[in-house]
């Protein structure tokens, strides 16, 4: 059985005085869940300070990002080692808003993800197509070409300590939400995916988040899915009342 992984990616949002407070109610809402996995994922500022409320607790804290390079000359990067230094247990690498907004290629999500692995993180590999390239029955394809390039040459004890969330570009931060089964149509073919460059028993292993407007309303339908394993969770995550309600999502 594989353990539902719930994170709350905050984005660049709040004040420390916030994130605190957050923290202090996500700690809260992961005491009653006991069966999930709880992380979440502030500003780099605030890291080191949710990373203390949290410290004892169920909830892992991540970075939203890091660099490929374990040090150097990166103004304004934030390297794997430094993101452990501070208690982080993950990292998200591939987000779309970096992918599409950054700049980031395939070929760099990779590169981060290996990095990540190197510096004892677990990296969420986020992949997910954009509005145009559903439209014109793409989805298959893009999602496959940025798993290859992210788990190609792993070997199975570094692919299995991966996350995998698909994020539909166009359901993220827009209302829109895949439904149930159009995830789990994604879902089921990146774990068959995953079979062919990894092996059906590590394929098997690794969790795939769904995100992309994830809500209180939606995270119980969504759970369903046999090959739906968590939520990568970004506005609803910011509130703490909806994201107890995700974290302690009920399956029908």
């Amino acid at each position: 059985m594989r353990t539902p992984f719930i994170v709350g990616n905050w984005k660049m949002h709040g004040t420390r005085a916030e994130a605190v407070a957050l923290a202090g109610a996500v700690r809260k809402a992961a005491e009653g869940a006991p069966e999930v996995e709880v992380g979440v994922a502030p500003p780099f500022p605030f890291i080191e300070a949710v990373s203390g409320i949290c410290a004892g607790g169920r909830v892992k804290v991540g970075g939203q990002d890091c660099h490929s390079e374990a040090k150097g000359a990166f103004t304004g990067s934030t390297a794997g080692p430094m993101l452990r230094d501070l208690g982080c247990a993950f990292v998200i690498v591939g987000h779309s808003e970096r992918r599409h907004g950054l700049g980031e290629s395939d070929e760099c999500v990779g590169k981060k993800l290996r990095a990540a692995l190197a510096s004892g993180l677990i990296p969420i590999a986020c992949v997910g197509e954009l509005l145009e390239e559903r439209e014109r029955g793409a989805t298959e394809h893009v999602v496959r070409r940025q798993l290859q390039a992210a788990f190609e040459g792993l070997n199975a004890d570094l692919a299995g300590r991966c996350v995998v969330a698909y994020e539909p570009v166009w359901a993220i931060g827009t209302g829109r939400t895949a439904t149930p089964a159009q995830a789990q149509e994604v879902h089921s073919d990146i774990r068959r995916f995953l079979g062919r460059l990894l092996g059906d028993p590590v394929a098997s292993t690794v969790r795939i988040q769904y995100g992309g407007s994830v809500k209180a309303d939606n995270i119980d339908a969504l759970m369903t899915q046999p090959d739906i394993d968590g939520a990568l969770v970004g506005g609803a995550s910011l509130d703490a009342a909806a994201f107890t309600r995700i974290v302690q999502f009920q399956r029908s």
